[in-house]
């Protein structure tokens, strides 16, 4: 079996298991993560398994892209975090997918990316639903008039 035909049937992006999705289409969806720390992390994640966002035309880039940035846009409406990281890295995971997470100054890593040591216990945090970020998506994806 050829590598790549390998690396699909085993990638866990592209056979999901227990995903909360809260956003899809024909091309990508949006996931939010189970992360108590963090409940304002999701993932955007294109469905097709490729690797680098050069594996895609400029139309499909864009669409992914827009996707992301509606996505930010929904977390500042819901989570009105201090800032949003963006991170792309797919070196544990290399299928094409966005880390979108809402930070604050007491989350347990601030000002360290999420994956760095722990500096303090995570903050308690309200919870928003996945409804309301949902909805908060939709608006944000909704076709605007100029």
């Amino acid at each position: 079996m050829p590598l790549d035909t390998h690396k699909k049937m085993t990638c866990p992006l592209c056979h999901p298991n227990d995903e909360n999705v809260l956003w899809r289409d024909a091309r990508c969806r949006v996931i939010r993560v189970a992360d108590t720390d963090y409940p304002g992390f999701c993932r955007v994640i294109w469905h097709a398994h490729v690797a680098e966002m050069s594996d895609l035309d400029t139309a499909a880039r864009t669409h992914l892209m827009t996707v992301v940035y509606a996505l930010e846009s929904a977390l500042r409406t819901c989570f009105r975090p201090v800032k949003i990281n963006l991170a792309s890295l797919g070196n544990m995971v290399p299928h094409l997918h966005w880390h979108v997470i809402a930070r604050h100054t007491d989350d347990a890593h601030f000002p360290d990316p999420v994956w760095a040591p722990r500096r303090r216990p995570a903050a308690d945090r309200a919870p928003v639903d996945d409804a309301a970020l949902r909805a908060a998506l939709e608006a944000a994806l909704a076709p605007r008039e100029h």
